[in-house]
């Protein structure tokens, strides 16, 4: 949460440091016990109920993380660089994967050996601590995430995305931006034809502007304002 306001914002302003605690043996057996792939735009980096033979971090790019049930999909957050996915794995006692992940755009992954990452947890307190800060950002994320999803409108779920876009991935007000109308729909949990309806009167109220892919947000106090609201 950002100034302890509940948003809808699907993506964590946590960034993984555990790597940083390793010693030099200790990053020598992670890098022999790990590879990186590449991942197009759409393609399925791992898969709900797949067996979980690594952790995955994500090195540069964007990836959404959702579950599924039949046809219906839940965004659960956005994964930027420098983040891990398949935590939810780790214990011995489960070795599939809780939810799927997808590319939202290019990616690289490295894919690291579940047995090692579980023995640098156990011999490395600080690895261990900042996994278990991972944790608590994530909890503390998707609680909020989810309280939104039930008590705010269209309007203010619509406008915790674009806030969220603008202060974690991009750190702009005006920006690129590769995701569709459906893939914003998904993230607020609404129709695309509501996202498009949204978008035009935020831009009709001079808002924000839209030229294509590239998004301006004007009023970043307004949209702000409609946030909070809900």
């Amino acid at each position: 949460m950002i100034n302890n306001e509940f948003t809808g914002c699907t993506i964590s302003p946590h960034k993984c440091k555990c790597f940083t605690t390793l010693s030099k043996v200790e990053k020598e057996l992670l890098d022999n016990n790990s590879v990186k792939i590449e991942y197009k735009k759409g393609e399925i980096i791992c898969k709900q109920g797949g067996l979980a033979s690594h952790i995955l971090y994500v090195e540069s790019g964007l990836t959404k993380v959702f579950i599924e049930e039949g046809v219906s999909t839940l965004v659960l957050k956005i994964i930027p660089d420098c983040n891990l996915l398949g935590l939810s794995s780790i214990s011995e006692n489960n070795n599939t994967f809780q939810y799927s992940a997808m590319a939202y755009i290019d990616s690289l992954i490295r894919q690291i050996d579940i047995s090692v990452f579980r023995q640098l947890i156990r011999q490395n307190p600080k690895f261990a601590s900042e996994i278990i800060e991972i944790f608590i950002a994530n909890s503390a994320q998707i609680n909020s995430r989810f309280f939104c999803l039930t008590h705010k409108q269209s309007y203010g779920r619509l406008a915790d995305i674009l806030l969220c876009l603008a202060d974690r991935i991009f750190k702009a007000n005006v920006f690129n931006l590769d995701l569709t109308r459906k893939d914003l729909a998904e993230l607020t949990g609404i129709s695309q034809e509501t996202v498009v309806r949204m978008l035009k009167k935020f831009k009709d109220e001079k808002i924000i502007q839209i030229e294509g892919k590239r998004f301006n947000i004007i009023d970043y106090k307004k949209l702000k304002m409609i946030s909070k609201a809900g």
